[in-house]
């Protein structure tokens, strides 16, 4: 988590004096996309979880071509387990606010094209979910952060490449939660995996 609160000051350290000098205008946007989410760790035979993204985007130039690329994200992460041996299905779905905090570097294809390769943290908060599991016809449901007993906080490594036309942009990309969000010692350590696609529109590009 140092390590995190350390890279986020320097970035902002790095802000004032090249933006002043190259006199660089934010971007801003919006984007919304679907996920395709995991978790990693201790708990096997996990299945892919589709979900959705939906957030604000903004791009702030520090040299000609190297880009901080953050916003706000509301998005849905999670899993399934299915247990043939017992019958059993579980799901459950995360629901987080997420800032991420990329370093980008934009590669000018064209007068109208680009394309920007981003790495960097995010940082997210849960605020919401369902967990469902059904056991041969046995049904339990609620809150996921109550009933599933999951860390509301989390963070992680992401990456990805944004590619935009004139105002309209597509992204593909992946996140890494290096957190563990479990917080039932006997299940061991979980951990965020999500890929998502966003379509994306820049306001003043």
């Amino acid at each position: 988590m140092r390590k995190i609160v350390f890279f986020l000051f320097s970035i902002f350290f790095l802000i004032s004096p090249k933006t002043n000098a190259q006199n660089k205008i934010p971007t801003f946007g919006v984007k919304a996309g679907i996920n395709f989410s995991n978790i990693g760790g201790d708990i096997n035979n996990t299945e892919a979880k589709l979900g959705f993204n939906i957030g604000a985007t903004l791009d702030y130039g520090l040299t000609s071509d190297i880009y901080l690329l953050t916003g706000l994200d509301l998005t849905s992460k999670g899993f399934k387990i299915k247990e043939d041996y017992s019958n059993s299905k579980t799901k459950a779905g995360l629901i987080y606010i997420q800032l991420p905090v990329h370093v980008g570097y934009k590669l000018i294809v064209s007068n109208d094209t680009e394309i920007t390769f981003h790495i960097g943290p995010y940082m997210a908060y849960g605020i919401g979910g369902k967990y469902k599991k059904n056991l041969e016809g046995l049904k339990t449901e609620g809150s996921t952060f109550d009933v599933f007993s999951f860390n509301r906080f989390d963070f992680g490594l992401g990456i990805g490449v944004q590619a935009d036309f004139k105002n309209v942009g597509v992204g593909l990309g992946y996140d890494w939660g290096l957190s563990n969000i479990s917080k039932i010692k006997e299940e061991g350590k979980i951990r965020n995996k999500n890929i998502y696609i966003t379509l994306g529109y820049k306001f003043n590009r």
